[in-house]
């Protein structure tokens, strides 16, 4: 230690004695040449080479990432990935987790290898979360009417079904907790439950004018007490009033509620046809039937983008008279694919800019 400090005082003074030095030669000598400054290259930062198909980690990705409240799944796959499409792709899922996609504020997520595959996952650890309970990620009840209700089916299915006839009294309305009677259930059993629906129209193709099937209005559900040619069915429930005429169904399967958002086929574009429970337009969290079904490999879950098309507009200045532009579309929304049938699906309104109508295309994100 002694001799280190006595090292550090000579390195001292003998810097001090250096500079002396330097001061006078500086003051008696020469007047000093004008230094030769060269410029450092500037060095442009290398890009990132382009995405190949499959998920792509962005050079930027944190090897821990900490889940903040408000964060969504695509915003955090934005964190790690070029293109957070794959994120379903990069997720690796710990046997500790009963489901991938519930990811809390708090949360540590890091990258991690299995075999050679690189991945994201959660780092679990205990700790106590407080959640309230009044509060959907997404309204998920704003789907309900549509997803358990909506019905798609052909014409020789709803012409050969039971329909209301008559009632106990003269009433045109009916609703939960009236009897009716129906004609055309020999087969029926009691106790048997059905939809009550109402013809709506028949969805035909605007590119081929193949016909699609025969878009149904959700009245009800109704339960037959009594069988024979002329059943008597009392309603059990209704989103509206039924009438005379309407048609009893049997309800299909429950639809599948657990589905990841995802992109539809590659090409697969396609037109709004019909607007549910809707007039000329619809927004967010209204819902729209599209042309495309299962055999095209649309599922529950897709997001399509939907474009509106460019109206003409006159050209007042171009020196020719009459003188019309088309403009060019423009996207101003998303729809998201919930409930799908062979030719045609139902798809609800996530976001929107402006209204959406039959006619606007919808198209791969």
């Amino acid at each position: 230690m002694f001799f280190a400090r006595a090292v550090a005082a000579l390195m001292g003074r003998t810097a001090v004695v250096l500079l002396a030095l330097g001061l006078v030669a500086c003051a008696t000598g020469p007047e000093p040449a004008t230094p030769v400054v060269t410029e450092a290259p500037v060095v442009e930062p290398a890009p990132e080479p382009e995405a190949e198909p499959g998920p792509q980690f962005r050079s930027s990705a944190p090897e821990r990432y900490v889940v903040q409240e408000g964060d969504t799944l695509w915003d955090i796959a934005n964190v790690f990935l070029r293109d957070p499409w794959y994120w379903s792709e990069i997720w690796l899922v710990n046997p500790q987790v009963r489901n991938p996609h519930l990811i809390y504020p708090g949360d540590v997520l890091s990258i991690h290898f299995v075999g050679d595959r690189r991945g994201v996952m959660v780092d679990l650890t205990p700790r106590i979360r407080i959640e309230a309970l009044d509060e959907e990620p997404f309204p998920i009840s704003a789907l309900q009417p549509f997803m358990f209700r909506a019905r798609v089916v052909d014409d020789e299915t709803l012409e050969e079904a039971p329909y209301i006839v008559a009632a106990q009294d003269e009433r045109v309305i009916f609703g939960p907790g009236d009897r009716v009677y129906v004609r055309n259930a020999p087969d029926a059993q009691r106790w048997d439950l059905y939809q009550v629906v109402r013809r709506d129209r028949m969805l035909l193709d605007p590119d081929t004018g193949e016909a699609l099937g025969v878009a149904t209005i959700p009245i009800g559900a109704a339960e037959i007490v009594q069988g024979g040619e002329i059943a008597t069915v009392v309603l059990r429930e209704g989103q509206r009033e039924a009438i005379r005429g309407d048609r009893l169904i049997g309800f299909d399967d429950d639809p599948d509620l657990l589905f990841d958002i995802s992109r539809p086929p590659p090409g697969v574009d396609g037109t709004v046809i019909m607007l549910f429970d809707a007039i000329s337009q619809i927004g967010t969290l209204q819902a729209a039937v599209i042309n495309r079904g299962e055999r095209e490999g649309i599922r529950n879950g897709q997001v399509f983008a939907v474009w509106e098309a460019g109206r003409v507009a006159r050209d007042a200045f171009s020196g020719v008279a009459n003188d019309t532009v088309q403009l060019p579309e423009e996207e101003i929304g998303t729809m998201m694919v919930f409930r799908t049938f062979d030719k045609v699906s139902y798809a609800l309104v996530l976001s929107s800019i402006r209204p959406i109508r039959e006619g606007f295309k919808v198209r791969h994100p």
